[in-house]
């Protein structure tokens, strides 16, 4: 399990400049506005700078200073479907596999997640909710790049937490080939990346890490970690951005998209049935 961070919402102002400046274009376009055509000077550039190493002589770094865990994946045992198809696996089925696999997280006197393991029983059989479930509803999308549907699937840990996993069928096996939880704003997916939005310290400010696959490591990796400014800053005394009590996953188009720009929303995904 790792860490998360931020997107964008459809509102941003970079957004809101680029449309106006196309529309201007455009107006001087149809009106004509006498131009004559020829080419006119664009004004002085500024030279280009190249990067400047500085303290050339220390030697690089051998190993990682914080172990993300970003290439840990893990084979759910127990799990299968009918030709691999992931719509057949049951959500719950592997948060409870999960559950089974890591006795000290979820049960013991030190367990982190042992009321989580208390509300699987409001699951019930079959991937039916209902009461203080915590296994949200699961989205499918091709992450992976292989042609088929893989599994996105969110669970409430304690503290406004969320988990977020991502499953893949890899040579037959479901294998979880995403794993990190954190304090949430937002879950999006944007062609094949899964973007988390998370709470900053820093007032006006929000975390952004995109997940992107990496067929190396066959592994979802945190490829862009930022944070940004989203709104001025809090006034003192009153809190800064602060978590949902129930984290949605917003639905973002099929197709590729600058993450760094933007993120639209679009019905392109499909809930679980189980989890309607």
């Amino acid at each position: 399990m790792t860490h998360s961070r931020l997107a964008r919402g459809t509102g941003d102002p970079r957004r809101a400049v680029l449309a106006a400046a196309v529309a201007a274009v455009l107006a001087a376009s149809l009106a004509g506005c006498g131009d004559s055509g020829a080419p006119r000077a664009a004004g002085a550039t500024s030279t280009a700078v190249g990067p400047t190493r500085l303290w050339p002589q220390l030697p690089p770094a051998s190993t990682p200073a914080i172990d993300y865990g970003e290439a840990d994946t893990e084979t759910v045992k127990g799990v299968t479907a009918p030709g691999d198809d992931i719509h057949q696996v049951d959500p719950v089925a592997v948060v409870r596999a999960e559950v089974a696999a890591h006795p000290d997280d979820y049960s013991g006197p030190h367990a982190m997640y042992a009321q989580t393991v208390q509300q699987l029983k409001d699951c019930g059989e079959g991937g039916t909710r209902g009461g203080k479930c915590p296994v949200l509803q699961a989205y499918y999308r091709d992450l992976t790049g292989d042609g088929k549907d893989d599994m996105v699937l969110g669970i409430r840990f304690p503290a406004h937490q969320l988990a977020v996993r991502v499953y893949a069928f890899l040579r037959h096996r479901l294998v979880q080939v995403m794993g990190t939880s954190d304090s949430v704003v937002s879950v999006e997916l944007a062609g094949r990346d899964v973007i988390i939005r998370s709470p900053s310290t820093l007032p006006g400010y929000e975390f952004r890490t995109v997940w992107s696959w990496d067929p190396h490591q066959n592994a979802m990796l945190a490829a862009r970690d930022e944070i940004l400014r989203v709104g001025p800053p809090t006034p003192p005394g009153r809190p800064t951005s602060a978590p949902p009590t129930s984290p949605s996953l917003t639905l973002s188009p099929s197709a590729s998209v600058p993450v760094s720009v933007s993120v639209s929303v679009s019905p392109t995904l499909s809930p679980s049935a189980s989890g309607s």
